[in-house]
């Protein structure tokens, strides 16, 4: 190797130590038990336990992970890479995005900054951090494989936005902080495809900001609901090639709740949504992304087929009731 090669190196690997020395002491380990189900108890297992990883986000003790690390958990311990523990309780917790805010005491803790994600490149560094164990941090360094993925929630919904990279990640890592060269934070590691080799996924930093700030503030992710009920539909051809729809696919609405902004604005069933504000739809998923991303108060134009007529209907969703 010559001394050019060897430069590079050490170029590359002083990047990767700058930034987990900034970012490192702000990752802790999440600690997690319920109690079991009546059948383990029995058996001598009175105790469900999970861990993963998360970090500091604000220096007054509020910590970002995933929700499926502390779901349902009913005792939460962090602990730091210098062996520091403290007892957490749940600000704030999001199934749909997999996120969830804890809350630690204490005040001028070490805290990561959520940077911008929109400036990520393809073939960017990234470096994954967790602290699976409590002990030190552990770290995989990779590129950003792909952006804008889709990832499906163990609620069913879609996340948007997600950020996939070759760093490697096991699932103790799960909650950590994903950061580029500066130790800017622009994602949080959230799961691996089981089966594959080198494909690790993470909720982008702007996602997180919006759903933290939500968490932090009202305890909940605040979301339009419409009321309806969806299914995969296709666009017959000739209505397609009339309205100028570019996509097969749309949404059809099946069930209308009495009560939503949907029947309140004249939808009905069998209507096929094409559009929902300037989102064209090819699957009901399309809708349900729009809707997550609305203000509540605000009216949303939506654009159905009806027989062979194109409607615009003005909707004004409310607010989605398990969120209220």
């Amino acid at each position: 190797m010559d001394n050019k090669e060897t430069q590079a190196l050490d170029a590359y690997s002083q990047a990767v130590i700058d930034a987990v020395e900034r970012v490192g002491p702000a990752v802790v380990s999440v600690g997690m038990a319920r109690r079991a189900p009546e059948r383990l108890a029995r058996r001598g297992l009175p105790e469900l336990h999970g861990s993963g990883s998360g970090f500091v986000i604000a220096p007054d003790g509020f910590v970002l992970t995933n929700s499926h690390v502390v779901n349902s958990a009913e005792r939460i311990e962090v602990r730091f890479a210098d062996g520091t523990v403290s007892r957490a309780t749940i600000a704030g917790d999001d199934p749909h995005s997999d996120l969830a805010v804890l809350r630690i005491p204490g005040s001028g803790l070490p805290h990561a900054s959520l940077a911008d994600s929109s400036a990520l490149r393809v073939g960017q560094l990234v470096i994954a951090i967790g602290n699976p164990l409590g002990f030190q941090a552990t770290v995989t360094a990779g590129v950003v494989s792909a952006l804008g993925r889709t990832l499906r929630s163990q609620s069913g919904r879609l996340i948007e936005g997600i950020i996939q990279t070759d760093a490697a990640l096991n699932p103790g890592n799960s909650g950590g902080p994903l950061v580029d060269f500066r130790g800017d934070v622009i994602g949080v590691n959230t799961a691996i495809i089981e089966g594959s080799q080198g494909i690790c996924f993470a909720i982008s930093s702007n996602t997180a900001k919006q759903v933290a700030s939500q968490l932090i503030n009202f305890g909940t992710v605040r979301r339009a609901y419409l009321g309806v009920i969806l299914q995969m539909a296709k666009v017959a051809r000739h209505l397609g090639a009339r309205y100028g729809l570019k996509q097969e696919g749309a949404a059809l609405v099946t069930e209308i709740d009495p009560e939503g902004a949907a029947r309140k604005a004249g939808l009905q069933t069998g209507d096929v949504i094409v559009k929902v504000g300037d989102r064209a739809v090819f699957s009901p998923d399309d809708v349900q992304v729009v809707l997550g991303q609305h203000r509540i108060g605000d009216s949303l134009i939506i654009g159905v087929l009806r027989g062979d007529e194109r409607l615009e209907i003005e909707t004004l969703p409310t607010l989605l009731k398990e969120a209220a």
